[in-house]
């Protein structure tokens, strides 16, 4: 059970499904033992102004609500504040809630708050930016970045998954040089995910990457032709162990990561740098809350 006396609820509200989800976790609230000052925030732009102000008012949790992209960029703001996260999984993917056995449904997420105990994590650092999850590199953040504005607005889902064709038949494997303190490993790869957790895009993907490993994880999918890839993510979703055939995995405190050519890396979903990058691990730097038998 928690003894928190204060918190602040910041909900990413910008779609009617994000300010639908706001009052049912304010409802889902009311029986929380403790006051919540609760913030609806419809243009993203608002969100760390938003969080800035909820902290000044000295709260001992923070309740943040979106996807991952949302906790992603939120979360630096939260280190070293004397805080505990707590996190309502409103996404798609929610890969962070995930990895912390969080239940995906807000009755559920708000539950385990109430009842859940504190837990002492590891966050991901992409040179000195935070992350919570998964930081990628290969076809995904090629999509992000070149994707017209709009073209979801307007076309909708068939037409954000055509423009997702048209790049894939222009996706070439690149070349991954990794540095972890014992000289440059190079191969040709597909796809690249530096990683805080075990999943990504909703799947489980990274066996050896946890919130609490004190390493961060840089998994490959190593191959010439993009059918690796696309096998790769076949046996991923199905959960097979052939999903290990095609990959590579590199760990550490610290690794130094480029390519060939220099690409973009979406961090939880944002496309937020590009390579060559240091991916590292703040080890133990944010409590956030879990369910208690987890």
């Amino acid at each position: 059970m928690t003894d928190f006396t204060s918190a602040a609820l910041i909900v990413n509200a910008k779609s009617r499904k994000g300010q639908r989800l706001f009052r049912r976790a304010c409802a889902a609230m009311d029986g929380l033992p403790f006051p919540v000052d609760a913030h609806a925030v419809e243009d993203p732009d608002d969100l760390e102004a938003t969080v800035a102000r909820a902290l000044a008012k000295k709260p001992q949790l923070v309740i943040l609500g979106g996807g991952d992209g949302t906790i992603s960029g939120l979360v630096d703001l939260l280190v070293g504040k004397d805080v505990v996260l707590g996190v309502l999984p409103l996404g798609t993917a929610n890969s962070f809630a995930r990895t912390l056995g969080l239940p995906l449904d807000v009755p559920g997420a708000v539950e385990a708050i109430r009842t859940g105990r504190r837990k002492r994590i590891d966050l991901g650092m992409i040179d000195n930016d935070y992350f919570a999850n998964c930081a990628a590199m290969g076809i995904s953040p090629q999509i992000a970045e070149t994707v017209p504005h709009n073209l979801k607005k307007v076309l909708g889902r068939v037409g954000y998954l055509g423009w997702a064709a048209y790049q894939f038949a222009r996706f070439k494997p690149f070349t991954l040089i990794v540095d972890d303190g014992s000289g440059e490993k190079r191969m040709r790869v597909t796809e690249v995910r530096m990683s805080n957790g075990p999943y990504h895009g909703g799947t489980w993907l990274v066996d050896d990457a946890a919130v609490d490993s004190g390493e961060i994880v840089v998994q490959a999918v190593v191959g010439h032709y993009k059918r690796r890839l696309v096998r790769n993510w076949a046996a991923s979703f199905v959960g097979s162990s052939a999903r290990h055939h095609d990959t590579v995995t590199f760990r550490g405190k610290s690794l130094r990561v480029a390519t060939e050519p220099p690409l973009p890396i979406s961090i939880d979903g944002e496309v937020l740098a590009h390579t060559p990058v240091t991916a590292r691990i703040a080890a133990g730097v944010i409590e956030v809350m879990v369910p208690a038998e987890s």
